[in-house]
């Protein structure tokens, strides 16, 4: 992996202002080091030989995975099923992300579907009360109850929630299901190595080689505080709204989970970088005229993927092509005043993506300290909760 903050960036940055940012990088490690929820840069994952055995399990009794949850509990977890599954081959075991909406339509759709095939839920949430996920919980359970036997239900629920507390964790103690944990000292949208997303992903992809990327990844400090570094400098200089942008479009939920981590992690105290996400070549033809000429507000940063299957179009290579117009469109945008960052992939592979989720983690704690804020908590999410509350009682 190679991270590029320089050959399309130098010319706008200040460097007055990189090097006061710089200066801080013994505080803002120290910092992280000492943070009550930074159980995410060496999570423990001795559980994964369980989680295998329970995938096995499930596959021997059920043709489809229900994941009940929202945010951080299935974005990361849809996010990597969605880069590793066929485009358009069906897949022997699908995986429902479910639990992310109050649509009726969906709701009711998704119960009829389920009802002709067998089936087992992963519930995840730490509290257990999140309404999306306690609300399709409820009916996915009572549709289980409905097709099997109360000894079989068992083998159709998992549990995914925290440790000793929250109405899920007395549910497991009151029915015996069969249950994960999410760590006390990792948050939602930093969770891609617990089992809230290592258990689903156990279904498509070697979960072995996402860790051993991760572990990789977690190493790259220097290069993501380069980065955050980056962010803060181009902030201060009214570029408030960064646009990950990809040339493939399974990276769709990818580029979702990157929104929700930075986010969560800088919107606080009036301040934070927006994150945005575009999927090239289909958004030039949408949004690309605002990036080339319109409201200087935007940096980019590309994802560049230098090994992809060959397909041959009129004697050329497909991704050649690609590579050559994405090399284009940088500098077109740079001429035009948007500053890029370009971070280059050998391939997408379990390990490689392990390895950028890990840094970007790195990046979004950094970042949020370079903003002197919590990186790790959201506690703007819960007023529109408390409203929803007050309404439906």
């Amino acid at each position: 992996m190679k991270i590029d903050v320089s050959t399309y960036m130098d010319k706008f940055l200040d460097s007055k202002l990189v090097e006061k940012y710089s200066n801080r990088k013994d505080e803002i490690f120290q910092k992280l080091n000492q943070a009550n929820m930074n159980g995410w840069l060496n999570p423990d994952v001795s559980f994964v030989d369980q989680i295998l055995e329970v995938r096995d399990e499930v596959l021997s009794h059920s043709k489809c995975l229900v994941v009940v949850g929202i945010g951080g509990s299935f974005l990361g977890a849809k996010s990597f099923y969605e880069l590793f599954t066929p485009y358009f081959k069906k897949n022997d075991f699908p995986i429902i992300f479910a639990g992310t909406t109050l649509s009726s339509t969906y709701m009711k759709e998704l119960l009829e579907y389920l009802e002709t095939i067998d089936f087992t839920v992963n519930v995840i949430s730490k509290s257990g009360t999140t309404r999306e996920t306690a609300l399709t919980y409820s009916a996915l359970k009572k549709l289980l109850e409905r097709k099997y036997r109360p000894e079989e239900v068992k083998k159709h629920i998992i549990v995914t929630t925290d440790p000793v507390k929250g109405t899920l964790r007395d549910e497991v103690n009151r029915e015996g299901y069969r249950s994960f944990i999410i760590p006390d000292n990792i948050g939602g949208r930093y969770s891609l190595l617990t089992a809230a997303h290592l258990f689903p992903l156990s279904f498509c992809i070697d979960v072995k080689e996402l860790i051993l990327g991760y572990k990789e990844g977690v190493c790259l400090q220097d290069d993501a505080f380069s980065y955050s570094v980056c962010r803060r400098s181009l902030f201060d200089l009214g570029k408030v709204v960064e646009n990950f942008v990809t040339y493939e479009n399974n990276w769709y939920y990818y580029l979702e989970w990157l929104k929700q981590l930075f986010g969560e992690t800088e919107g606080k105290d009036g301040k934070g970088i927006l994150p945005i996400s575009m999927i090239h070549t289909r958004d030039l033809h949408s949004l690309g005229q605002f990036v080339q000429e319109g409201n200087k507000i935007i940096y980019e940063t590309f994802f560049k993927i230098n090994n992809m299957p060959i397909c041959d179009i009129d004697g050329k290579d497909l991704h050649k092509v690609n590579l050559i117009v994405e090399d284009s469109v940088i500098s077109a945008h740079v001429s035009g005043g948007v500053p890029c960052i370009v971070i280059e992939l050998d391939d997408i592979s379990p390990r490689s993506m392990g390895r950028l989720s890990a840094f970007f983690f790195l990046v979004a704690a950094y970042s949020g300290y370079l903003f002197d804020i919590n990186p790790f908590d959201q506690p703007g999410v819960e007023v529109y909760k408390a409203e929803v509350k007050r309404r439906l009682g």
